[in-house]
């Protein structure tokens, strides 16, 4: 079954939806995206084992090729699909708690 999540990028004024679906020891991933830097990864068959660490990671190699700012939250929403579509976050935790954030209590 496909995932799909939103991403609302606030602070670029971007909202973004991530498609998943899990095909073989591959996960087909594309955003629908009014930000051009992130168009340029818009469609991508990330290899599953390629997700696993943070620094050798295909979804974060991508992002560092299309010169995405160090706090664009495109990508951790991208690796968020690729865990809810091969098991590693429950789809029902995930429906359950609706989202996460990042809050800016005091700046």
């Amino acid at each position: 079954m496909t995932t799909t999540i939103s991403v609302n990028s606030a602070i670029c004024g971007f909202n973004h939806k991530i498609t998943g679906k899990l095909d073989g020891k591959n996960i087909i991933v594309d955003i629908e995206t009014p930000c051009e830097k992130i168009k340029k990864m818009s469609h991508m068959v990330i290899p599953m084992m390629e997700t696993m660490d943070i620094k050798d990671n295909f979804v974060m190699d991508r992002a560092k090729e299309i010169h995405c700012t160090p706090g664009c939250i495109v990508p951790s929403g991208v690796l968020h699909v690729c865990r809810l579509e091969t098991g590693m976050i429950s789809k029902t935790l995930a429906k359950q708690v609706g989202k996460i954030s990042i809050d800016f209590d005091e700046v």
